[in-house]
């Protein structure tokens, strides 16, 4: 039986999955014009970031519920020991806002890959890695010209506390990293990972239920089936720890960055 049809007509009593003639056509949402379905969730994604912070913080009560106790210590957490021990007092609490909003933004929407009736992590579209990763390269190649002028290129392509013989192989490395790397690895190693786990998580439960609901058809080869899904609620398991891991370096780096731009030398 075939399995899979990309065409644009389908007929599912005859193919287990229809695949669309467009791609676009499982992003889009016919009863909003000009709205799409990643734009929903980013939209969606701020809200809840907001409300995170709104309902966790709003009070100072002598004895905060759970909730509120969860948000002040991750957001001291992201205070003390993300933007003010990486960056420093001073300038640490200066973009101590920025990297709490990209950590929390980031985090959600990672996890709504994990989240039922959505199961679309809106960090699998490369264009919202992208322009994280470009915000963050606007602020720290910014900061760099603001703090030290035009030596920040100079600090670049001729490195103080290099040996002279390999300055000038340093200084192409330290100024191709800054200006062009930096932004494509923030971009890609999150996307990358946020598409990978969410693809072998389909796939592993939607196998499985697709075994297991064909006992009729297969008999005991369904058995599979249950194997699959096991694994496949592992996995699930797995990308939350991902989701979580993957908000936590970029922010992280984030912060190392601006931090080598700041503070040259260090």
């Amino acid at each position: 039986m075939e399995l899979i049809l990309a065409a644009a007509e389908c007929d599912p009593t005859e193919v287990i999955i229809c695949v669309p003639g467009n791609v676009n056509e499982l992003f889009e949402l016919p009863f909003i014009g000009g709205v799409n379905r990643t734009m929903l969730l980013i939209a969606l994604a701020a809200v809840i970031v907001i409300g995170i912070l709104w309902f966790g913080l709003r009070k100072r009560s002598l004895v905060p519920s759970k909730f509120e106790a969860a948000v002040e210590s991750l957001v001291l957490y992201m205070r003390d020991e993300v933007a003010v021990g990486i960056i420093g007092p001073k300038d640490g609490l200066t973009f101590f806002p920025y990297l709490l909003a990209l950590f929390l933004f980031i985090l959600v929407g990672n996890l709504f890959g994990l989240a039922p009736f959505i199961n679309f992590p809106i960090t699998s579209r490369i264009g919202i890695p992208a322009f994280l990763a470009l915000v963050t390269w606007f602020i720290f190649v910014l900061m760099g010209f603001k703090r030290q002028g035009l030596a920040y290129v100079g600090h670049l392509l001729w490195p103080p506390g290099v040996p002279v013989a390999l300055k000038p192989l340093v200084g192409i490395i330290e100024f191709v990293s800054t200006f062009f790397v930096r932004p494509f690895s923030l971009a890609v190693r999150l996307f990358a990972n946020l598409v990978a786990g969410h693809v072998m998580l389909t796939l592993l439960l939607v196998s499985g239920y697709v075994f297991v609901t064909s006992v009729g058809d297969i008999g005991a080869k369904a058995l599979v089936g249950v194997g699959w899904f096991a694994l496949g609620l592992g996995i699930f398991a797995l990308e939350m720890l991902v989701a979580l891991l993957q908000a936590y370096i970029f922010t992280l780096l984030s912060a190392v960055y601006i931090q080598s731009s700041v503070h040259p030398e260090h």
